[in-house]
């Protein structure tokens, strides 16, 4: 793992990729520290933090797209499958470097609220817990970049799945208003959500089977606990939405609480995609 992490880590900072990446962090961060904290007087670092959370839109694509999919294309992922390493080490190889990559515009960016407390009373206690909520959103924005390059071929596609992805995640506070509280229209959206599951699912899979039976199964048992229970699906769907609305979970980090379920929820979304990534790779090494 550690011999993959120092590859993909020497490979980005032999390009213009990571210093990118890092550069326009730094200028958004740069540009609204200015506007936010130094002319417009606010003392929260949190607010700079967060109005540059659509960043993640941007630099992720750029910065996770040919993680695994340049490797497939060149046919190199072949020589990584092959070696003694297992598919778990070289997954999480790869996101340990992308993490030193994120990290690095982090260590600089903690200099912000030292120079801020320069200029009046600054809580760098809150400013501190928003860096480290703000690192946590980009790691789980990284993993679900990962997972997405793993299943193309193409940097281009890669990229642009992963910025729609991030894009919905990121307008879903938004999304969560276009649907009623009604029964009916949670079991249509959790219908639609199920659809698009059993999709995700085939092009890990390939198993067209495996796929159609959960689809089967999925469907039934929502029909039928709707027909026994309709109470459940009253305002649910709002619910289920809130869970793929990713942004909001650092507003707690804003405010200088440091959110033990905003923890749990980052690391439970970098598990999961990484867990999945791992599943595509070892799909197509037995394929």
């Amino acid at each position: 793992m550690t011999a993959i992490c120092k590859k993909e880590v020497k490979s980005y900072l032999t390009s213009m990729t990571g210093y990118v990446f890092i550069a326009f962090i730094l200028l958004l961060a740069g540009v609204y520290f200015t506007a936010y904290n130094l002319q417009m007087g606010y003392p929260i670092f949190g607010y700079t933090l967060s109005a540059i959370t659509f960043v993640f839109l941007i630099i992720t694509p750029i910065l996770t797209m040919r993680v695994l999919a340049e490797e497939k294309k060149q046919k190199t992922d072949q020589l990584l499958l092959t070696s003694p390493l297992s598919v778990k080490d070289i997954v999480l190889g790869k996101f340990t470097a992308l993490m030193v990559i994120f990290l690095i515009p982090m260590i600089i960016l903690c200099i912000y609220p030292i120079i801020l407390k320069n200029f009046g009373s600054v809580s760098l206690k809150m400013a501190y817990v928003a860096v480290i909520g703000f690192f946590l959103l980009g790691c789980a924005n990284i993993a679900i970049g990962i997972f997405l390059s793993s299943i193309t071929e193409s940097q281009i596609i890669a990229a642009v799945v992963t910025f729609v992805v991030l894009f919905i995640c990121y307008m879903m506070s938004g999304i969560k208003s276009f649907f009623s509280e009604t029964a009916i229209t949670s079991l249509i959206a959790f219908s639609a959500v199920l659809l698009v599951c059993c999709g995700i699912i085939y092009m890990v899979m390939k198993n067209l089977f495996t796929v159609c039976l959960v689809a089967v199964i999925g469907e039934a048992a929502l029909l039928v606990l709707y027909t026994v229970k309709q109470s459940l699906f009253e305002g649910a769907i709002q619910k289920v939405l809130g869970i793929f609305d990713i942004s909001s979970h650092f507003d707690n980090f804003v405010s200088g609480i440091l959110d033990l379920g905003g923890i749990i929820y980052f690391l439970s979304i970098i598990a999961v995609f990484l867990f999945l990534t791992v599943q595509s790779i070892q799909k197509r090494r037995w394929s």
